[in-house]
């Protein structure tokens, strides 16, 4: 395969790397019935570790996981709705009693659904906060103290690259990602001391049925042309810089956030 055809295409599964480290690891992912988060999903089940995604769209999720029942650990599905915080701690801590603390906590999920400045009510406002940054926060602190029991973890957000670049009509959105970026920094300065450490990957235009919602074909040619790589992103692309930022691979890498965008910026 010449250097353009891996530029443009997936890395074939036999190509890419293996973490022994992620191997049994207990992982949850937030909003993993789709889009990125189904690649989130698919990658590190892929690598023996122990998954369990949270969702709300169920048909998506069932699906999701009868794609992966060969796997080593098939992925465990929990239908929670993320901005009941009451909920989803309650899940979480039914979990860890259950089968132990988690090593690792993705929080993915969120909504980008278009909005005008004139559009925006205090409802709006405090659901489009649940939907996109409140449930970080209170993931992490639910999976905190059972990292520190267990020696350590790893927390990685999704950030975004819609507010670096001032993208139209996403000004609550924007607000949420740009605050998850302070989170990260937050959560690695206070965690750091437990070896708990804290990222924030930053993905560029990915290829998912919900962005095939905003852009069309040739919307998503322009932003291959604004890129310095011309490949066009997919899930996988996000799930392998997670996976080595979630592997001992990466044991003293935390508190920055790490760009996914093809260059794009």
């Amino acid at each position: 395969m010449s250097p353009a055809d891996l530029q443009a295409a997936p890395l074939p599964r036999a190509l890419r790397a293996v973490y022994p480290s992620l191997k049994g690891k207990r992982v949850l992912i937030t909003g993993g019935g789709s889009g990125i988060g189904a690649g989130l999903v698919e990658g590190f089940a892929a690598q023996g570790a122990r998954v369990t995604f949270f969702d709300i769209a169920e048909q998506d999720s069932h699906t999701l996981v009868q794609s992966l029942s060969g796997a080593e650990h098939a992925p465990a599905f929990e239908r929670v709705d993320l901005t009941d915080i009451p909920a989803l701690q309650g899940t979480i801590q039914r979990l860890i009693d259950a089968d132990g603390a988690f090593d690792i906590l993705i929080n993915n999920a969120g909504n980008d659904d278009r909005h005008t400045i004139e559009q925006v009510t205090p409802d709006y406002w405090d659901n489009r906060f649940a939907v996109n940054l409140r449930h970080l926060f209170f993931a992490a602190q639910s999976v905190a103290p059972g990292m520190k029991a267990k020696g350590g973890g790893v927390i990685v957000n999704l950030g975004s690259i819609s507010w670096h670049l001032a993208i139209a009509e996403l000004p609550l959105y924007q607000t949420c990602k740009a605050a998850i970026e302070g989170l990260t920094r937050s959560l690695a300065r206070d965690l750091g001391p437990d070896n708990i450490r804290s990222v924030c990957i930053v993905p560029g235009n990915v290829k998912t049925p919900r962005q095939e919602k905003w852009y069309t074909p040739e919307g998503e040619a322009e932003i291959v042309a604004a890129q310095c790589l011309k490949g066009r992103l997919i899930p996988d692309d996000i799930a392998a810089m997670a996976m080595f930022l979630a592997s001992d691979d990466a044991r003293l890498v935390t508190n920055h956030e790490y760009f996914v965008d093809a260059g794009w910026r």
